[in-house]
């Protein structure tokens, strides 16, 4: 069992915060079950954007939640790995199953929103970044800046104003994926006042510099993950 306590008081050297918390618990069940509301609540939004639209949606929305669903399947997919690996230790580790299951959660809700119209999964390749704690580390700090960078860069082209709250609504998951892979890279949270978006084009760029996705998969480790997102 942790407390919020515990993962505040870094931040809190006076203690006002954790005053202000007393007698509140928060276990990492607590953390994965409201995770799972989050995706419920995402899968809420979609289907009625859907509804509204009739069988479908903008096309316009389509292709912004397709190149979400690329990149949730990116996160997922490193996280996931890192997990079956199991290579990992300390907070590095536990960062895996969480956010691992978070990721999990938009995959799912974007897949159900877009129905046949869902992008696949590509193939993944990462290589040795999954089992080294340092290298992953890094990579997840990239990802999820470039997340918070790519949904910012996307809200103001999206129509529908369900599929706006579901993005902004993940968006915010994503900036504290980053602040906390960053916090335990020793790197600052939150290193300007204000965040820059990202185009579309940019974020394929970086993307396809990884040199992570690829033509056939790489089978690494063994088993899976349960779904808890």
């Amino acid at each position: 069992m942790e407390t919020l306590h515990a993962a505040v008081r870094p931040f809190d050297p006076s203690g006002a915060v954790d005053e202000a918390l007393a007698g509140t618990v928060v276990s990492r069940r607590d953390v994965l079950t409201r995770a799972l509301a989050a995706g419920v609540g995402a899968i809420g939004f979609l289907a009625a954007a859907k509804s509204a639209y009739g069988a479908k949606m903008p096309s316009g929305d389509v292709g912004i939640l397709n190149y979400a669903l690329t990149l949730e399947y990116l996160q997922s997919a490193f996280y996931t790995e890192a997990e079956r690996l199991g290579a990992l230790t300390g907070p590095a580790k536990v960062i895996t199953r969480e956010v691992g299951a978070v990721e999990r959660a938009h995959v799912v809700a974007f897949q159900r929103a877009l129905g046949r119209d869902a992008v696949k999964r590509p193939a993944f390749n990462f290589r040795e970044v999954t089992s080294d704690t340092d290298s992953f580390l890094k990579t997840a700090v990239a990802f999820e800046d470039l997340a918070v960078a790519a949904y910012k860069g996307q809200a103001a082209a999206i129509d529908s104003p369900e599929v706006l709250s579901t993005a902004l609504a993940i968006h915010s998951v994503e900036a504290r994926h980053a602040a906390w892979a960053r916090y335990l890279l020793g790197l600052q949270p939150a290193i300007a006042a204000f965040d820059k978006p990202r185009s579309r084009d940019e974020i394929n760029r970086v993307v396809a510099s990884t040199g992570f996705i690829v033509v056939r998969p790489s089978s690494r480790g063994s088993g899976a993950p349960k779904f808890t997102g």
